[in-house]
């Protein structure tokens, strides 16, 4: 009887040890949302849709709004930060300079929507994110043009994807992105950066991995599949666990 105790205590011994070990491996990400313009109310069901991604594709997604955490220390443990819908002025000298870093030692960055609308005075995080927000007409529905569907983040997309959104107007769009997804401005009111204006895009950048995707102003979008495989395959690249493109 205590030969069969201990057997059954080592063996659930090692399941602990395995399962930890296990845990220990696991990509990280942080999942960043401060806001110091507008807030989006679309912020909660977007943490809680990557979370849900996390889960389902085996790595953990840490969410804060606390700038403070952009610290190299803390930055060490992440594979990739998604800035969802941040806005504004979010960093002070010292927090600017510990995310370059992060970048240049390999980071990833993932930009959801207002991403773009943050940091004006930062040249450094617009090259990074690939363009800055000027402006936007009302929520409509248009069409966005697939123009890659060889990547992870658009081979599910059809080649012309019908959707509601808030549809951004850029600036200063830098000139080595990998353009995934382009905007048909005769589809809606209100585009105003003609035949090419891009939505979503990727490119390595100052030693890391950038994705950014024009798309999730809305709660709805994070409900849809369709988007939320496009997010999960930019997460990815940005991670370094899977290639854009074979």
């Amino acid at each position: 009887m205590l030969k069969s105790y201990t057997f059954l205590l080592l063996t659930f011994s090692m399941m602990l040890s395995f399962n930890s070990d296990s845990f220990a491996k696991k990509k990280k990400i942080l999942i960043f949302s401060k806001t110091a313009g507008f807030h989006h109310s679309s912020i909660p069901a977007g943490i809680m849709a990557i979370q849900r991604l996390a889960m389902e594709n085996k790595f953990i997604a840490d969410s804060t709004t606390d700038a403070t955490k952009i610290n190299t220390t803390n930055l060490k443990q992440y594979a990739a930060v998604v800035f969802l819908n941040t806005t504004g002025d979010i960093f002070n000298e010292q927090q600017e300079k510990a995310f370059e870093q992060y970048i240049k030692s390999g980071g990833g960055f993932v930009g959801v929507h207002a991403a773009t609308d943050t940091e004006f005075d930062w040249p450094w995080y617009g090259r990074l994110a690939g363009a800055y927000f000027v402006k936007h007409p009302a929520q409509q529905v248009a069409e966005l043009n697939v123009l890659n569907r060889k990547t992870i983040s658009t081979a599910h997309l059809p080649e012309v994807w019908k959707r509601k959104d808030e549809w951004y107007n850029f600036k200063d769009i830098s000139t080595d992105l990998k353009v995934l997804i382009s905007i048909d401005e005769n589809s809606y009111q209100g585009g105003s950066n003609g035949a090419n204006h891009p939505m979503a895009w990727y490119h390595d950048f100052d030693g890391g991995r950038a994705f950014y995707t024009g798309l999730g102003h809305t709660e709805e979008s994070y409900t849809d599949p369709l988007f939320l495989q496009h997010l999960l395959g930019g997460i990815q690249y940005a991670m370094g666990v899977k290639r854009m493109e074979n």
